[in-house]
């Protein structure tokens, strides 16, 4: 097996694994636990907000 061969190889391996990502990324399944991701951002902020409003009440 020469060089080319095993870059050739190693190519084909790399674009295999992309595809396989691809599919995984934009499967329908995924569809909710990757909304809920995007959005934890928010409902962290909101849990910080009622803790600030919280504590500025009991003072």
């Amino acid at each position: 097996m020469d060089y080319g061969t095993l870059r050739g190889i190693f190519t084909v391996l790399i674009f295999v694994l992309f595809i396989i990502i691809v599919l995984w990324a934009y499967n329908k399944k995924r569809k909710t636990s990757f909304d809920e991701a995007a959005n934890s951002i928010f409902d962290v902020n909101d849990k910080n907000n009622d803790l600030v409003n919280k504590n500025e009440g009991d003072k």
